[in-house]
């Protein structure tokens, strides 16, 4: 074994650091800038873009409803959500909105981010998440799709859509009294 001098080992840990420093800024400047968002809570402007879009995606205006994630700021929702979540949570859900933006580079070895594809190759990236062979990539769709349902489907403007009139304790308590 062949020992490595301390001018060897310096000039070595310098290029690596380097090294990694360029990968890293290459990455960021692959994402691109993202708009500033006011009132963000958890995400970043960043993690904010990436989650727009993976909800513009997932529900797009004019698809099955004539109102989609955009109308009613889903990514803002999911924002607020996560401020009343543990640190943990906080972290792992970053961590899968970072795992999609760079999902195109990672499993399609394309040179582009999410945020950055065109809104069909956003659907066609985003489908293929769901039925992934990696459980990863599966259980961050569905938990993002369980969100995103979730909290568009609580909104009134969607309920005609649905034949559903609302919470029956709100019908309930607007009826007059002794009127069953």
């Amino acid at each position: 074994m062949t020992a490595v001098s301390r001018r060897r080992f310096l000039v070595l840990s310098a290029s690596a650091t380097a090294l990694a420093a360029s990968a890293v800024g290459g990455l960021g400047w692959l994402r691109g800038s993202a708009p500033n968002v006011d009132g963000l809570r958890v995400l970043s402007d960043q993690q904010y873009r990436t989650f727009a879009a993976i909800a513009r995606t997932h529900i797009p205006q004019g698809g099955a409803f004539a109102e989609g994630a955009v109308d009613f700021d889903l990514a803002r929702m999911f924002d607020g959500y996560l401020a009343d979540q543990p640190s943990a949570d906080q972290r792992d859900a970053g961590m899968a909105i970072h795992l999609v933006e760079f999902g195109p580079l990672l499993f399609d070895h394309g040179a582009v981010t999410f945020s950055n594809l065109t809104p069909e190759q956003q659907l066609a990236h985003w489908s293929g998440w769901g039925t992934a062979g990696k459980q990863m990539r599966r259980e961050v769709f569905w938990s993002f799709s369980r969100f995103l349902g979730l909290t568009f489907y609580d909104h009134e403007a969607v309920w005609p859509h649905l034949n559903y009139a609302g919470p029956s304790f709100a019908r309930l308590s607007s009826r007059p009294a002794g009127n069953p």
